[in-house]
């Protein structure tokens, strides 16, 4: 019931968010258009995770034990385990991978759960559902399922943020206006994850009545969550057909008035612009000037830093093709290599170099918090996560058509290999 209600409130902001996103749209695409200020060529593959499966131990049943499972990480961030019965389960942002099991679980007593001896685990923290309990063979496939589970839960949280659909952007200007409505006006990660996860985030205005004995607590904590989930999800289901006649009705409806919308916004905005600057100015100067150089410096040593992790392995990348190409490998060794370097925005373990960067800016993100209230630190490390990974596409995209429209089978090695390297200046200036 309180998901229904939740919905019947959210919707008619969601609607109005969608005309001023059609319209946000249309004007981007009539308006004079920017100079490209990068010369990267876009790379069309989008964000994936990369299979991954193997076998890991469970901890799971009454009392609980370690059961064999064959575990599958799928490309759209499912993953799945296989034992008498298969189960599934999407990654989400709300998915907290610790490197160790912690000592206590929920209540005052200990979780019987989290105190069951492992060598190599992977605990999946979940505040709504039940905790997931692996255990790795290896220390080794600890760190590869470890990196892909971290690459699956980061591509599922920050879904609703790469896309650039009107509706999507809608949707999140929708969260936002829904919550400052209700008073809630800090800055946090609720906007990461799907948009059944979301719009359900507002409501959350209270933890269910947790049951005395320890072991009911993860049963009662799925059934809330799956019910919550079940709801919102069915709820968006519905309006998804008046949705797709809404954009296509907008679309309809502003594309012809665009000129005169677009000349009332600007006279709107003048006059708030009037009305405003003088003591918006005022409070910029006393309450945030003092403070932009710090907030500037945190923000950029936490990107610098991720490009230049990127322009390192990028480095790397070419260089590796350059020595094979000046030893006269084999074709086949060559075409190996430059199908590895195609892949390696998506390499988990290659691409950690980069994602550790912001990872370890976590921290001193934080102090924002103290400073302005400003609780969406996972949501900038995400981003900044998602940023290195695009520019890499992007880069490698860019280096193999340049490459490709040089080389010809006339060219020999060293022929080639001087090609390369123009390309190579090219792609590092």
């Amino acid at each position: 019931g309180q998901v229904d209600t939740l919905l019947r409130n959210f919707l008619p902001c969601y609607r109005g968010q969608l005309a001023a996103s059609v319209l946000r749209q249309i004007s981007r695409e009539l308006g004079p258009q920017e100079p490209a200020r990068c010369q990267l060529l876009h790379s069309k593959k989008l964000p994936r995770v990369r299979e991954h499966r193997g076998p890991l131990a469970q901890l799971r049943g009454h009392p609980p034990q370690w059961q064999p499972s064959f575990c599958v990480l799928r490309g759209d961030g499912r993953l799945e385990w296989f034992s008498h019965r298969e189960v599934s389960a999407w990654l989400t942002v709300h998915l907290h991978l610790h490197p160790t099991l912690p000592s206590v679980g929920l209540g005052s007593k200990p979780d019987p759960l989290l105190e069951m001896p492992v060598s190599f685990p992977l605990f999946l923290q979940h505040p709504f559902r039940q905790h997931l309990c692996f255990s790795a063979a290896t220390g080794e496939a600890q760190r590869a399922w470890r990196l892909a589970l971290q690459g699956g839960i980061r591509l599922r949280g920050t879904v609703l943020q790469r896309s650039q659909a009107p509706a999507a952007r809608a949707f999140l200007d929708a969260i936002r206006l829904y919550r400052q409505q209700h008073g809630q006006f800090s800055n946090d990660d609720v906007t990461l994850g799907s948009d059944a996860e979301v719009s359900a985030a507002p409501g959350r205005t209270r933890d269910p009545q947790i049951p005395s004995r320890p072991t009911e607590v993860p049963m009662l904590l799925d059934a809330v969550h799956a019910a919550v989930l079940a709801g919102a999800s069915a709820g968006l289901r519905a309006f998804q057909p008046e949705k797709d006649e809404l954009l296509a009705a907008l679309e309809r409806t502003i594309r012809p008035d665009v000129d005169q919308m677009l000349r009332l916004r600007a006279r709107v905005a003048s006059r708030l612009k009037g009305a405003v600057q003088g003591p918006l100015e005022s409070c910029l100067r006393g309450k945030v000037d003092a403070q932009l150089p710090r907030i500037t410096q945190t923000l950029l040593s936490t990107v610098e830093a991720e490009l230049a992790a990127v322009r390192t392995l990028l480095t790397q990348g070419m260089d590796r093709l350059f020595r094979l190409l000046r030893g006269s490998s084999s074709s086949t060794q060559l075409r190996k290599e430059v199908y590895s370097f195609g892949e390696m925005p998506w390499d988990p373990e290659l691409m950690q170099i980069c994602y550790r960067e912001a990872k370890r800016s976590q921290g001193q993100l934080g102090q924002l918090a103290a400073l302005f209230g400003f609780f969406g630190t996972q949501s900038l490390v995400f981003g900044a996560q998602d940023l290195a990974q695009q520019l890499m596409a992007d880069a490698v995209t860019t280096f193999l058509q340049l490459a490709d429209q040089c080389l010809t089978t006339t060219l020999d090695c060293d022929q080639a290999t001087q090609q390369l390297e123009k390309v190579r200046g090219r792609m590092l200036k």
